[in-house]
């Protein structure tokens, strides 16, 4: 009798059959070649081996040629990886392969219980019966398992076992994928690490002169560059890179990425980056420099078409990581790290032998910053990665990492005289608090002045109030395509110094290039400051006495975001403490160290491991029991769901009538994101309440809204969250 594991209907009506010893084998092929990325091979073979032998079953031989009946054919191959081949923890990865990686559950749970003790427990016999695949096939002798070098075990440990399921996932998709699509589904085609390197070498000498015409700034920019370069050709391991603001970090740190992975055998680079509005600049940077088709970026605000080849390759690249550049959120980097879904994790095994780069690398999430941190220490030492933080304002993190495992390598010898010479404006810490009125007048007395607040309902406030012909509202109420015209206007203003005036949120100060004489930033975290006086004579063109960033506390009327209250008194004390400089690196480094450690320790309910996510797995290692799945549903780094509401302006109108159409392509919800905006739940229900907004999707918890008040959007300062007709005042902090 012939097993079967997949069937497919050819172009002429035939039937076509995939071999289970054929899948099998050839899963097993491309899962060790996955997982000898760490060491691996031995035990990623055995697990594609072993993860579908039980379709040699009565049961799923029925299933196969027409059988409505479902049938758990992954139970089989993980009870014998864990009852002869003496590899019991990696069974997560075989029964998981299908529905995600379970919770581990305890020895007395009943065999339905869905756990992964459960399912060792399970009872498999009769038309379930798998023993014919003795006869056929060969289980690989597992010769050694990966090597870990850790001082938290059960995180380790629970961390190989996820890396082995993504293996596992990747593999199992990628060979029945080239079955049922008759080798049809073209993946990879990108330029190598070292093909890049040379493009971004030749790119770098067309836009940097080395003539001395160049500016001051332009030559320590070209310096950085340069340093970043030499350093490139050490050993893997962790790195920082502590640049100014306006120090050109973004293509010294892709230089020394490429370099580095050129010279240490690094397959990728991926580079991790906070905001999507900062990728969306930096995505673009790259393009021009390595050519477009060769960076992929990954976040909810793209999708790319199936239609297109190269847009084709790239969706397929999001799947699992195989593009030699990979640009991506902080979200989506470590939410996949803690994920137990099949589609979340597929991926991670790709981030083996990368050089990983974390741009602004002090906005790593407080309450999660232990397991982040431990994430990243455990990607070097045990998955030959290099791993770069990259930042104006480098926080205290070495407390949180092994040093007898690890150093860390600060690629610029001396951050004290770099810092130094990027000091291009004085910071002024206003004491008394500042209404409105008071901050509207002073704003005006300046032709071209920022001024960053907390609040979008201020910023809003605000604009009103100056409102004018050359005055300008950003924050995250408008959509992309009108924050970017705001942006290309403000620039194009500063540059012919013509009367310019821009309100804005936080999302103006990183990674966003404008060059204003004079700051205005609501108190924040001292890196929020530095971030904001980083957009204030940012090319040196104004003297430093005369380049002003105000720190200000807006009046009573506007609560403090409950994320800024700490950063804000911990910055308060700072700048006391360092009246003289408080942007030195001696103050960012007591800003952090005290921030931390009021935020306190795993034993604090507000700690830096909220959800005691090591200590979980630690606790988990000696009963085999690791909490997968509730940890994946715990680990969200934005814990208030946000929901689409597109805007019916423009283009928009278009994009609406498609939609109502029933149309959901991926051309279109690409088109769609730059014409939405994303608004919390409360705010979502209370549009709803109020008949601003209309659903249409079927599912009440997701899907896509539409505006129809046209008197709630405005093209200046985006969607109006106060709800009229009785209905309270929300507004996002």
């Amino acid at each position: 009798m012939e097993h079967i594991a997949h069937r497919r209907e050819n172009a002429q009506g035939e039937w076509e059959e995939q071999s289970l010893l054929d899948h099998l084998e050839g899963t097993g092929k491309l899962c060790r070649e996955f997982a000898s990325a760490f060491g691996g091979g031995d035990l990623g073979e055995l697990l594609g081996q072993a993860h579908d032998i039980g379709k040699y079953s009565v049961n799923f031989n029925r299933r196969i040629l027409g059988g409505k009946e479902r049938v758990d054919h992954s139970t089989a191959g993980g009870q014998v990886v864990d009852e002869r081949m003496g590899c019991t923890l990696f069974s997560y990865a075989i029964f998981g392969h299908h529905g995600g990686l379970q919770n581990g559950g305890s020895k007395y749970d009943d065999p339905d219980a869905g756990t992964w003790h459960a399912r060792l427990k399970k009872k498999l016999n009769g038309d379930d019966d798998f023993s014919a695949y003795e006869s056929e096939l060969k289980l690989t002798h597992l010769a050694a398992e990966p090597e870990l070098y850790s001082n938290v075990p059960g995180f380790s440990i629970s961390f190989l076992v996820r890396m082995l399921f993504s293996c596992l996932v990747d593999a199992d998709f990628l060979d029945t994928e080239a079955f049922m699509s008759a080798n049809a589904v073209k993946r990879g085609g990108y330029d190598d690490v070292g093909i890049l390197l040379a493009r971004l070498e030749r790119y770098k000498e067309g836009r940097f002169k080395t003539s001395d015409e160049i500016s001051e700034i332009d030559k320590k920019r070209n310096e950085i560059f340069q340093n970043c370069r030499e350093k490139a050709l050490g050993e893997s391991g962790l790195y920082s890179l502590t640049v100014p603001t306006g120090g050109g970090k973004t293509l010294a740190s892709l230089i020394f990425a490429l370099r580095h992975a050129k010279e240490r055998g690094k397959r990728r680079v991926i580079y991790v980056i906070p905001y999507t509005n900062i990728i969306e600049q930096t995505g673009k940077v790259f393009a021009a420099a390595l050519g477009k088709g060769n960076v992929v970026e990954h976040h909810y605000n793209i999708n790319y078409d199936n239609k297109n080849p190269e847009q084709s390759r790239k969706y397929l690249s999001t799947e699992n990581w195989d593009a030699p550049v990979i640009v991506t959120t902080s979200v989506q980097f470590f939410e996949s790290l803690f994920a137990a879904r099949t589609s979340s994790c597929r991926k991670l095994h790709n981030i083996a032998e990368s050089v990983i780069v974390f741009d602004e690398a002090q906005m790593l999430p407080i309450p999660y910053l232990k397991p982040c941190v431990s994430s990243i220490v455990e990607l070097v030492l045990n998955y030959r990665c290099t791993a770069l933080l990259c930042t104006a304002t480098q926080p205290t993190l070495d407390k949180f990492i092994p040093r007898e495992l690890l150093e860390r390598i600060e690629i610029c010898e001396e951050p004290e005289a770099l810092n130094a010479f990027f000091k291009r404006v004085s910071i002024e810490v206003i004491e008394n608090p500042l209404d409105d009125e008071t901050l509207a007048s002073r704003l005006k007395e300046h032709e071209r002045v920022l001024c960053i607040v907390n609040t979008r309902k201020q910023a809003q406030k605000l604009y009103s109030m100056i409102e004018g012909e050359n005055c300008f509202h950003l924050s995250t109420l408008m959509p992309p395509v009108l924050r970017r015209w705001v942006l290309r206007k403000v620039r194009l203003l500063l540059k012919h110094e013509k009367p310019c005036r821009l309100i804005a949120t936080s999302l103006v100060e990183a990674g966003v290039d404008v060059d204003f004489p004079v700051v205005y930033r609501a108190a924040a975290g001292l890196d929020s400051i530095i971030q904001a006086a980083g957009r204030c004579n940012r090319e040196g063109h104004g003297s430093r006495d005369a380049s002003k960033v105000y720190v200000f506390t807006p009046d009573s009327s506007y609560s403090i975001p409950a994320s800024q209250r700490r950063p804000i008194d911990v910055f308060r004390s700072i700048a006391k403490e360092h009246e003289g400089d408080i942007t030195s690196l001696s103050a960012i480094r007591a800003y952090f160290e005290v921030l931390y450690h009021i935020e306190g320790d795993d034993d604090h309910s507000n700690g830096l491991d909220k959800k005691k996510i090591l200590q979980r797995f630690n606790d988990g290692v000696s009963g085999h029991s690791f909490p997968f799945k509730d940890i994946a549903e715990e680990f969200q780094l934005i814990e208030e769901k946000t929901y689409i509401v597109l805007i019916p302006f423009g283009y928009g109108r278009r994009i609406e009538a498609a939609l109502r159409c029933g149309e959901r392509s991926r051309t279109l919800m690409r088109v769609l994101g730059r014409y939405s905006v994303n608004v919390r739940e409360r705010h979502c229900n209370a549009l709803l309440q109020s008949g601003s907004i209309e659903h249409l999707d079927e599912k009440a918890d997701e899907g896509i809204y539409v505006l129809l008040d046209e008197n709630k959007f405005d093209v200046n300062t985006g969607v109006a969250l106060d709800i009229q007709s009785g209905q309270a005042l929300f507004f996002d902090s």
